[in-house]
């Protein structure tokens, strides 16, 4: 009788946690949204036995996500047209579930859902222009731009994935994942992509004389770790996914956002979490 109750618990707070998972992460369309993925026939890209569809299906990706929006961040112009365009304060979910459902489209969806998603963001892109907090000018179709955007997300979505998913890639799956991952963001507008992870680090390499700790990075920083925009009972749970995000950057880039967990015992903490939290969410999602 007892297992019977803690059972019939345990389900039902499995069917809640996907239930708040889903509806953040994917929005009140999700169903039509699946449905459309998944169920339209045609040629894809990629298959189930490819790594980027495994990364991008694998909780780690939660705090490779905020890992990704952190080092983004890093650069003045992708942080301004961020904090200028997107409404990340106004309609934070909204914009996480533009993103999702892009990420999905572009690496599960028909070739054809994967190149209209693409159209609509280069059509919102030609139209982001501005000035950034060092007084220069940016569009965000700006193919260098793009390339930054493109290899601080996949190098923390592997790194993420490296670090927390419950099977980790080999090292020549890690490779064919950045050679998978630059297919959509080539046909994005970003030229010069890495397809190794070699050619990655020295990508990421590359652009760190360009990186600043403007003002809008720590305001981006302060919103994602200490203010995101959930109810009180839901922020242990995120603050787990947030700890294993600042596990993932490099700590240089943790020392420049001035985030806790750079090194040593604290950083090795943050991965703990990173790793207690990927499970929750992985077993939130079997039920979705």
């Amino acid at each position: 009788m007892t297992s019977t109750v803690i059972g019939r618990a345990a389900g039902a707070a499995q069917t809640r946690l996907a239930h708040a998972l889903r509806s953040r992460v994917a929005g009140p369309d999700a169903q039509r949204a699946a449905d459309r993925i998944w169920r339209s026939e045609g040629p894809r890209w990629f298959t189930e036995d490819d790594p980027v569809w495994r990364v991008h299906a694998e909780a780690s990706m939660f705090p490779g996500g905020i890992a990704a929006l952190l080092l983004q961040s890093l650069h003045p112009s992708a942080m301004a047209g961020v904090a200028g365009h997107s409404g990340f304060r106004g309609d934070p979910w909204g914009r996480l579930q533009r993103t999702s459902h892009y990420l999905a489209t572009t690496t599960y969806g028909t070739i054809e859902h994967a190149e209209e998603a693409i159209a609509v963001v280069r059509a919102v892109h030609s139209r982001v222009r501005g000035v950034d907090d060092l007084g220069r000018p940016y569009s965000a179709d700006d193919p260098h731009l793009l390339r930054w955007v493109h290899v601080a997300e996949v190098w923390c979505f592997l790194r993420a994935h490296q670090l927390y998913a419950a099977s980790p890639l080999d090292v020549t799956e890690c490779d064919r994942y950045v050679e998978q991952a630059a297919l959509p963001a080539s046909r994005l507008g970003a030229t010069d992509l890495p397809t190794s992870v070699a050619e990655l680090e020295a990508a990421i390499e590359e652009y760190r004389p360009e990186l600043r700790t403007t003002e809008a990075a720590r305001d981006a920083a302060s919103f994602l770790l200490r203010e995101p925009p959930l109810p009180v009972p839901a922020r242990p749970g995120y603050g787990l996914i947030a700890s294993g995000a600042l596990g993932v950057l490099p700590p240089w880039a943790g020392e420049m956002l001035d985030l806790p967990a750079r090194r040593g015992l604290a950083r090795s903490l943050a991965r703990g979490a990173g790793v207690g939290a990927t499970r929750l969410v992985r077993w939130g999602m079997a039920a979705a």
